[in-house]
Formats: structure tokens, C-alpha cells, sequence
């Protein structure tokens, strides 16, 4: 198995006996598992990046998850997962943490998704309904090209992805098709879920100290 370290200038210690994707999720489920960084188990090669949150991805991040956990309690859609759960589905050789998932309660009842310890669990298995990334300047092609591919693999339905940028915010829905995943048109900046029967908008504006502020809107 190879490994890929996203930050290779920084020291990363991954247990001799880590080598397949059973192994990974061992690991991940032990008191050895760092609780810094990021790990993941991807089509067979393990991906590390060590670096810490920047503060417009912990926004972003925040917003959208605050936004959907909020939208999907109050109507009884199903759970909103933040991130640090580990997500795995065995099919596509997938084991990694998202920046937020979303399950609907149908989706459960069906077994598509197996929480093993019920509310102890720490990871999710199987396809969740939608899977949140937020792209950092180490993550881009791991978030827009990998795991956009493993994520369809993994039956995914809808793959959500946003970036944070200088004076403006990147917001995309991607729908799952037969063969790939298709963006959802914009329409003035609005996109459509059809998982959730509604339409979203990110925008960012200046907050009083004149940094980026961003919200997602709901219609």
C-alpha cells in the first residue's frame, strides 16, 4: 500500500501493520489513531495530511454543517454527521473522515448505512445520502478528483464541496449519475438538492472586522 502524505515536510508516524484497508480502519478505531490531522484509506493507498484547519475552512465548514443540521432535525429528515466520523464503504476500498455527512432516516431503516454500536459508534458504514468536503489549498485534488470518484463508487447520491477564498466562496452540488456525478445548474448562484427538496445559496460578505463571514442560504 502506498502512502500519500499531502505535507511531506512534516513528521507523520503510521504503524508498521497499517497495509490494507482492515488494517486502516482498525487503526482509525484505536487509541493509537492521531486526533490531529487527517487519515483515510483510499482505493488502496493511504492518505495522510497533518496540517491544522484554516480558519476560512472551519467557517465554511461550521455554516454549512450548523445550516443542515438544523434544516434536517426540524423537519425529520434523518442525522447530520460533523466531521471526525469516519466514514467507510468496503465496495469502493473507501475508509476516510468527511467534513460532514448527511443520512437520511429512510436511508437507515434500508441498511445502505450500518452504525454497528448504535450511538457508540464511531464510524459509518456504507452510503450515506450526501457527503460535505471543503477544499483546502493541500486537499484540492485529493477532494475534486479522488474522492469524487470513490464517493460515486460508494453510492453516494449527492457530494457537496465549497472553498473559501480571498473575497469570494466556491459552492458546488454534485448529483450522482449511471456513470459519474453531474454539477447541479446554478441558477443565480442557487442549487438544487433534490435529496432535501430545497435550494441553497453560499455567500460571503465582511463581517465587523473585516474579515470573511459566509452563509448559507435556504429556500
Amino acid at each position: 500500500m502506498t502512502t500519500v502524505i499531502q505535507q511531506p515536510e512534516q513528521a507523520v508516524r503510521i504503524p508498521a501493520w497499517v497495509c490494507d484497508l482492515s488494517s486502516f480502519r482498525r487503526w482509525a478505531r484505536s487509541d493509537e489513531f492521531p486526533d490531529q490531522g487527517w487519515y483515510a484509506h483510499l482505493a488502496g493507498d493511504l492518505w495522510v495530511d497533518p496540517s491544522m484547519e484554516r480558519v476560512g475552512h472551519n467557517q465554511v465548514k461550521g455554516e454549512i454543517g450548523r445550516v443542515l443540521a438544523n434544516l434536517t432535525k426540524r423537519q425529520a429528515l434523518g442525522r447530520y454527521f460533523g466531521d471526525r466520523m469516519l466514514l467507510t464503504n468496503v465496495e469502493a476500498e473507501l475508509s476516510t473522515e468527511p467534513d460532514g455527512m448527511f443520512i437520511a432516516y429512510e436511508t437507515l431503516k434500508s441498511g445502505r448505512v450500518r452504525l454497528a454500536e448504535g450511538v457508540d459508534s464511531t464510524e459509518v458504514e456504507g452510503s450515506p445520502d450526501i457527503v460535505l468536503e471543503v477544499i483546502s489549498p493541500s486537499s484540492r485534488h485529493k477532494d475534486t478528483t479522488v474522492l469524487r470518484s470513490l464517493y460515486w463508487r460508494a453510492r453516494v447520491r449527492e457530494y457537496w464541496l465549497a472553498e473559501p477564498r480571498r473575497d469570494d466562496v466556491f459552492f458546488q452540488i454534485l448529483r450522482a449519475g449511471p456513470r459519474s456525478y453531474t454539477a447541479v445548474r446554478s441558477v443565480d448562484g442557487w442549487l438544487k438538492s433534490t435529496l432535501l427538496g430545497r435550494s441553497f445559496r453560499l455567500t460571503c460578505e465582511t463581517d465587523p472586522m473585516g474579515d470573511p463571514a459566509y452563509t448559507l442560504e435556504v429556500r
